[in-house]
């Protein structure tokens, strides 16, 4: 059965109105995943039957909609605060079929997620391209105690915190040495001086425990680096 959802969020960003629009707007690989979304010519926006409002740098919605009155919306309005920081609501909307309990809680968990990631984008690494990567763990993976697999093969324990220092060597990829930004049973993020490394328990909503990497260094070689953390994430769970 279907059933209409909304998600919203307020958060303040240590970004300008224009850093943050156009995180959200053609900057999506940096936090996200891309959208390819092309801005084209000055402010007029994007020639998207989707994009319903573009107003740099203070307004932007996307919306899609499908057969039986299927939607689903984002909203992003954007608003400058003092000491050059932005505060960003966030709107998304639609509706949902089968399993709405679980899907409204993965995608109101992953919400937080990448509106923090946004976050540390625009913070460390605001207006840099990103090499995007993102692999799927194993069957194994969709394990309840998986997430707990996954923080001891990143070093974590019972006690870590957001702010402890991390070192994992990847086989064919190479040594991260970042700090943890982000931990909560379902999620996980790293930071380095050139990259975000993002762990999803998706398991907890029916599917694997994935990886999504936003690499900033230039000259990154997605296919490699992809293959290589998808190899890492099946030994871990081997």
């Amino acid at each position: 059965m279907s059933k209409n959802f909304e998600i919203r969020r307020e958060v303040v960003l240590n970004a300008g109105p224009e850093d943050v629009f156009a995180a959200v707007t053609t900057g999506t690989g940096g936090w996200m995943f891309p959208t390819e979304l092309d801005p084209g010519v000055g402010n007029e926006g994007p020639d998207d039957p989707a994009v319903v409002e573009w107003e740099p740098p203070q307004k932007f919605a996307v919306r899609q909609e499908g057969p039986d009155g299927w939607f689903n919306a984002l909203e992003y309005l954007i608003e400058a605060r003092d000491g050059g920081t932005a505060a960003l609501r966030y709107v998304h909307s639609g509706i949902f079929t089968d399993d709405w309990d679980a899907q409204y809680d993965g995608a109101d968990k992953h919400t937080t997620f990448y509106l923090h990631s946004l976050g540390q984008y625009v913070r460390y690494f605001a207006g840099r391209a990103a090499t995007y990567i993102a692999t799927g763990g194993p069957a194994a993976s969709a394990d309840p105690g998986a997430m707990t697999t996954l923080r001891g093969a990143l070093g974590l324990s019972d006690t870590s915190t957001a702010g402890d220092t991390v070192t994992v060597d990847v086989p064919g990829f190479g040594t991260v040495d970042g700090v943890v930004d982000y931990l909560t049973p379902h999620f996980i993020g790293i930071r380095t001086g050139d990259a975000l490394y993002r762990f999803y328990g998706r398991n907890a909503f029916g599917g694997t425990v994935d990886a999504a990497h936003h690499l900033f260094a230039a000259g990154a070689d997605q296919e490699k680096s992809q293959d290589a953390w998808k190899s890492w994430l099946d030994d871990v769970f081997a």
